[in-house]
């Protein structure tokens, strides 16, 4: 079984739609199992229309819990603090002190500094995350709610559930469509990654946010491949990224061509390749034929 991820330096580089196009082509030569990585924001869904199987809670995270009974309004806790998560129940005067449950970080300094052992630290439901049936192939996903931290985790979860599914039937491939950016998610969701392919556009962030996007999975050893999307829009941009690319020995599998034909795809919730046998169908089975033969292939 091989993991392609399917990552971008910044978002709206249209990583989603190359992932829903892959799914769709792969799964017409192979079974495959997808993982929607970007638990932030997860969109895979909105273009797979999937059946949604099951449904977990996702535990991330602790928060402090100060029990009334016991509080007597030393006010130390506020004071150790760095979050003003503590404060008074009623304002001046009061005799206890609760928690704002969306300030708390969770570092545990009012719980080991409270002289009454009044406070105590609960796992918070930081998200949910869902096994899902799509014509293409199963799906894991995520939803974190907001404001809330430990999307890394999350996103660790969401792969490892698709993993072990993909080990147990035998799938070829599991495609993981990443989150934008190069923080804790997209290092969680390349860890273990056979193939990164990397969605830029031609534009000044989106050649930034590539050599960005490059650097990180560079240093996890993480091959990577690049496909420019919309690359007619900017040619110079373009030809920018393609030589920045050839300068370091990476090859640009994909230039796909700005086609209005992909918004009216998603909107009926396909994918391109799925609605349309166009420009841009043809270049993505082309980059698919590219990624898998002689790069990665089944197995």
């Amino acid at each position: 079984m091989k993991q392609i991820v399917i990552l971008s330096g910044k978002g709206g580089t249209g990583k989603t739609t190359v992932t829903a196009a892959l799914a769709h082509l792969a799964s017409q030569e192979f079974p495959i199992v997808l993982a929607d990585a970007d638990v932030d924001a997860a969109n895979l869904e909105l273009v797979l229309s999937p059946t949604q199987l099951e449904e977990h809670d996702f535990y991330g995270g602790q928060v402090a819990i100060i029990d009334p009974e016991k509080c007597i309004a030393c006010g130390i806790c506020a004071e150790v603090c760095r979050f003003d998560a503590p404060r008074p129940l009623q304002g001046e005067g009061v005799e206890v002190y609760t928690v704002d449950p969306i300030a708390c970080e969770g570092c545990a300094s009012c719980f080991y500094q409270c002289p009454e052992g009044a406070i105590r630290m609960e796992e918070q439901m930081a998200g949910r995350w869902f096994r899902s049936a799509t014509r293409f192939g199963p799906l894991f996903h995520a939803h974190l709610f907001a404001a809330q931290e430990n999307s890394g985790k999350l996103v660790t979860l969401v792969k490892q559930q698709a993993r072990l599914l993909a080990l147990d039937t035998g799938a070829e491939f599991l495609l993981v469509d990443g989150p934008p950016g190069i923080g804790c998610p997209v290092i969680s969701a390349s860890a273990g990654a056979d193939l990164a392919l990397l969605v830029t556009e031609p534009t000044v962030s989106g050649v930034h946010d590539l050599e960005r996007a490059l650097s990180t999975v560079n240093h996890f050893g993480v091959p990577a491949l690049v496909c420019i999307n919309k690359y007619d829009v900017n040619p110079d941009r373009s030809r920018e990224i393609a030589d920045f690319c050839a300068e370091r020995g990476i090859e640009v599998v994909g230039k796909i061509p700005f086609d209005t034909v992909v918004t009216e795809a998603m909107v009926r919730g396909l994918p391109v390749t799925a609605f349309d046998d166009g420009v841009v169908s043809q270049e993505l089975r082309r980059m698919w034929v590219r990624i898998t033969v002689g790069r990665i292939g089944p197995g």
